[in-house]
């Protein structure tokens, strides 16, 4: 699939690290270091612009090693970037951990996962078909 790009970062393209990988890393794209303190969120450039296909998605998800080394996350994880969005991919990341958390340059700061999706047309109706789970919800089946 070709996806159309505009750079206008200080780095490479994201590129699949493996031949199996399913995300790309993303960039921090700044000028000089953000720290981001104990519980602070805050929004971080990439310096990318992407137009996807109809029907697919780009989802910003967390790097696990960022995560569980330094508990810095994606706050709205998985994040969604519409097909019809134009505007720069940016990362919503909140430090977790108890100690501020310094962002460079060119820092992996989160991964982007690309999606195909369905557009539901919603069905109104008086019952729902019966299955064995029913109603059953968080922890039903017990531990």
């Amino acid at each position: 699939m070709e996806v159309k790009i505009i750079n206008k970062s200080h780095h490479d393209l994201p590129r699949y690290e493996t031949e199996q990988s399913a995300g790309m890393d993303l960039r921090a794209n700044l000028d000089a270091p953000v720290t981001l303190q104990p519980m602070e969120r805050r929004l971080v450039p990439t310096g990318l612009f992407i137009a996807l296909p109809k029907g697919y998605e780009a989802q910003i998800r967390p790097r696990s090693g960022l995560a569980i080394k330094r508990g810095v996350t994606v706050l709205n994880s998985p994040g969604t970037i519409d097909a019809d969005y134009r505007g720069e991919v940016c990362v919503i990341l909140i430090n977790l951990s108890q100690e501020p958390f310094v962002i460079n340059d060119g820092e992996r700061i989160a991964q982007l996962v690309i999606a195909r999706h369905e557009q539901a047309q919603w069905l109104p109706v008086d019952m729902l078909d019966e299955t064995e789970r029913g109603a059953g919800g968080f922890g039903h089946t017990g531990v």
